[in-house]
């Protein structure tokens, strides 16, 4: 089956092109979502107008892009976590928490922009990249910090007195 992508579907192709897919793949997921057309030659002269849409959006989007990017590079995530040895976290640090960060410095961005291949699980200095964009990507500093233990600063001063006694 040929269909039309209408958006950019990864490991699959950008918007605008004709590309041939399984029947299955294309029914059950791409024209329900309406991530595609199929190919007739009607739909592919709506798809020549679509295609200078899409130059001039992607253009415009961009440099959208790019602004955010910049504004992005200063920008320092802190994220304190219960640690255990060796620096090992007993949670890790998420893109969705990575998000949540950038919405309380005041930056909308999709977690699934944010590019993490594994969910950070140490104690360290991170830098996470944000795909804003196909061309733009933007990368932040991401510390993570082991949280101070209130309960073994008490009892060492407690353990001290105990063996003077």
């Amino acid at each position: 089956m040929e269909v039309i992508l209408k958006e950019d579907v990864v490991h699959l192709g950008h918007r605008g092109e004709v590309v041939k897919v399984a029947d299955g793949y294309g029914r059950n997921f791409l024209l329900p979502r309406k991530l595609a057309m199929q190919a007739t030659a009607a739909n592919k002269a709506v798809i020549e107008q679509m295609k200078t849409a899409a130059a001039r959006r992607s253009a415009t989007e961009k440099v959208i892009a790019e602004e955010l990017a910049t504004k992005l590079a200063p920008v320092e995530l802190s994220f304190t976590r219960k640690s255990g040895e060796a620096g090992r976290l007993f949670g890790s640090v998420t893109s969705a928490d990575v998000a949540a960060g950038l919405a309380t410095e005041g930056f909308e961005v999709d977690r699934r922009k944010i590019v993490l291949d594994e969910p950070l699980k140490s104690v360290g200095e991170f830098s996470v990249a944000i795909r804003l964009h196909r061309e733009v990507t933007a990368h932040v500093k991401v510390k993570v910090l082991a949280e101070a233990t209130e309960e073994a600063a008490p009892e060492a001063p407690a353990a001290e007195e105990a063996k003077a006694e």
